[in-house]
């Protein structure tokens, strides 16, 4: 990673960086793209900013100084030309133990797999940190390169093929125009979590194959039509 993106670069009294992490409900995402799951990221979003607000006034009052950063982009047309972002919340929640890197370039969780979204807050308090995370999770089974709808992963992984984020952001435009915007297929997709067992979803070969559950892609379609 560039220097010109570590923490110091952006807040430089920070000594420590505190993640936050929210899960997707599966169910929902499943129902991707659609107008339901573009609900649930926003209201997702909107409750990390809120946790992460939380968090910084509770350290502030106490006389931490510290810098946090809202989840925002501008607009599509802004993340076409730029789709780059001046923090990364993914390597901070690498860096903090709490996943590590999947094929489709997302932090995988043991909890639930890459169906998360996180929020850092910068510190000037010197925290003690907690340890990488040893397992791989990632099985690197390939569905999430072979069904994203605008080819933008390689069969490589992090770092070795990045996402393609001009290839997604294009993607992720079009879709916006139908209000159904963001894609979510390669979290979607990817076998790695718990959240999997809970709703009895281990075998993701159901979502390229209508034959394996009629009931659940006849209720996602009906999702998608309104």
């Amino acid at each position: 990673m560039p220097k010109e993106f570590y923490p110091w670069s952006i807040f430089p009294e920070a000594e420590s960086a505190i993640v936050i992490g929210l899960p997707v409900s599966l169910p929902a995402l499943e129902t991707s793209p659609s107008i339901h799951y573009r609900e649930l990221y926003i209201t997702v979003n909107a409750l990390l900013d809120q946790h992460t607000y939380r968090l910084a006034e509770y350290l502030t009052a106490r006389g931490i100084p510290l810098f946090l950063s809202p989840d925002g982009y501008g607009s599509i047309e802004v993340l076409l030309e730029n789709p780059v972002a001046f923090f990364s919340h993914r390597h901070a929640a690498y860096l903090a133990g709490l996943g590590n890197f999947g094929v489709n370039n997302m932090i995988l969780t043991p909890q639930s797999g890459p169906r998360v979204r996180f929020g850092t807050v910068l510190s000037a308090a010197r925290l003690p940190p907690d340890p990488l995370l040893e397992e791989d999770l990632c099985t690197r089974c390939m569905r999430c390169v072979e069904m994203c709808p605008s080819s933008a992963l390689g069969p490589g992984g992090y770092p070795s093929s990045l996402t393609d984020k001009h290839a997604c952001a294009s993607w992720t435009a079009e879709l916006h125009r139908h209000f159904v915007s963001p894609c979510g297929i390669c979290i979607k997709v990817c076998p790695v979590g718990e959240d999997r067992d809970r709703y009895g979803r281990r075998d993701v070969s159901l979502y390229g194959n209508p034959e394996k559950d009629p009931a659940l892609h006849r209720a996602w379609e009906h999702v998608r039509r309104w």
